[in-house]
């Protein structure tokens, strides 16, 4: 099991798999490495390296869930580039790992040599903010993980037409543990909701166009899926007119947010790749 130690004492779980150009890759909100075992089979060149943030995955939790924020989970991703020993890496930011990509545009420059955003960008709507805080930091009322998979389907027949339910019980199994006593367990803390109710709380958010615009001189790519209920049409178009020569493509049959190993993501994601070589 890979794992090194941040500055602040947490040990946190990573993989490494592969050869070739280093890619990290960071994940949604509340999911973790297992998120990109859709995608990684895709990239057999590339130096995979993916990350379970702290709280999540198999990671630590930390004993101030305050310090489950983007500056700081930015912070334990360059650790850990230090740790491995890498330069310069190509990131490919899922949701939550696209906020900390641009913010890492503004703290840590150099040390991209791309980045991929999926279903992101500097504005988001209040219908995803909703959804989101409607499921974080609790556990599904459900038996297990069969009946996860089922109820992942149901959920998302509209958004993510046509994907088997095989996919989604894979899915389930990324995202909840069966526990010993019955029902399902989380796989990270509770108490990020705790942290995220504490950080709106906590006066005016700032900028993200700023974040996004220090990506400035990097190659850029950004996935939507066309269903998306936190990325909206105009705000994709707004990041397209702001950096013209942005990859964009929009998936379609997904909502947020896209596999990556669609079609369309990968052809976006080798494009990408391409340049940073």
């Amino acid at each position: 099991m890979a794992r090194f130690t941040t500055s602040d004492g947490l040990s946190l779980h990573y993989t490494d798999a592969g050869h070739g150009q280093p890619v990290l890759c960071l994940a949604g909100l509340t999911r973790n490495s297992a998120d990109f075992g859709f995608l990684t089979p895709h990239l057999s060149g590339c130096r995979m390296i993916c990350m379970d943030y702290r709280g999540r995955g198999q990671s630590d939790h930390a004993p101030d869930f305050m310090s489950y924020n983007i500056l700081r989970e930015g912070q334990d991703a360059v650790e850990l580039l230090d740790h491995l020993g890498i330069d310069r890496v190509t990131l490919i930011g899922t949701s939550r790992g696209g906020l900390i990509a641009m913010a890492l545009g503004h703290t840590a420059h150099d040390r991209l040599a791309g980045v991929v955003l999926n279903d992101i960008g500097p504005e988001v709507t209040t219908e995803g903010i909703e959804r989101i805080m409607d499921y974080v930091g609790r556990e599904p009322a459900l038996p297990d993980l069969d009946a996860a998979g089922g109820a992942l389907a149901h959920v998302n027949a509209r958004a993510f037409h046509g994907v088997p339910l095989a996919r989604w019980r894979a899915q389930a199994e990324a995202m909840f543990f069966e526990k010993p006593g019955g029902g399902l367990g989380l796989r990270y803390d509770p108490k990020l909701r705790d942290a995220l109710v504490g950080q709106a709380g906590a006066g005016e958010a700032p900028d993200l166009w700023q974040l996004f615009d220090a990506l400035e001189g990097l190659p850029l790519a950004a996935i939507r899926g066309a269903n998306s209920d936190l990325l909206s049409v105009d705000t994709f178009q707004k990041m397209q007119d702001r950096r013209p020569d942005m990859i964009a493509a929009t998936v379609p049959d997904r909502g947020h947010v896209p596999f990556l190993d669609e079609t369309q993501s990968l052809t976006a994601i080798r494009a990408l790749l391409d340049q940073t070589r």
